[in-house]
């Protein structure tokens, strides 16, 4: 005698290879969105790009005078020279802070323009804003999940689950303003590399 369910299944057209092919289709849509916003991402900074505060609509460069003395980190975005429109997306997010050079490792220095230091604000362990810098001590935190990075040596970890250290800026002074003078020395964002 037949299994009555097989032969509901079979007579409603939804055999295996049916809800195989629902499940690949479900699939590729799925996917398909991702691509095309990877396609509309931002490109990355560029040497000669210029820094914007993420909240300020004026697009007015940032100079050094802009970054406060008090271990305040402030958020950017990248944009090119002609000031048009910041290169906004989430791994161009970019926090920038005044260090006390004397107190940066060699490495970390070169990277640095008049105190100022440029880091990934995208942290390392799982895409969170790297959103608090802790002053004094010159660490920057992330508040999601705990992870502490130590701007005076390259953004390294101090604690937390980030598994890697902050990617820096390199930054320069030019004509009076922030300028980035290279590229990140390591991929933005988080995991492993």
């Amino acid at each position: 005698m037949a299994d009555p369910r097989l032969d509901s299944t079979l007579a409603s057209g939804c055999g295996r290879r049916t809800v195989l092919r629902g499940a690949a289709g479900l699939v590729l849509a799925w996917m398909t969105p991702i691509r095309a916003a990877a396609q509309d991402a931002p490109p990355p900074p560029a040497v000669g790009d210029l820094f914007v505060r993420v909240d300020d609509p004026s697009l007015i460069p940032l100079t050094p005078d802009d970054l406060p003395f008090d271990g305040r980190g402030v958020m950017v975005w990248p944009i090119g020279p002609a000031a048009d429109a910041p290169k906004s997306g989430n791994l161009n997010k970019i926090l920038l802070a005044r260090v006390n050079p004397d107190k940066l490792a060699d490495a970390t220095r070169a990277g640095t323009a008049d105190g100022i230091i440029a880091f990934s604000a995208i942290c390392t362990h799982s895409g969170c804003e790297v959103d608090e810098s802790l002053g004094g001590n010159e660490t920057l935190y992330c508040s999601c999940h705990g992870s502490t990075f130590d701007a005076r040596s390259g953004g390294l970890v101090i604690s937390g689950p980030a598994p890697r250290r902050l990617p820096q800026l390199p930054l320069k002074v030019d004509t009076g303003r922030l300028v980035v003078a290279g590229p990140f020395n390591s991929p933005p964002g988080y995991g492993p590399l």
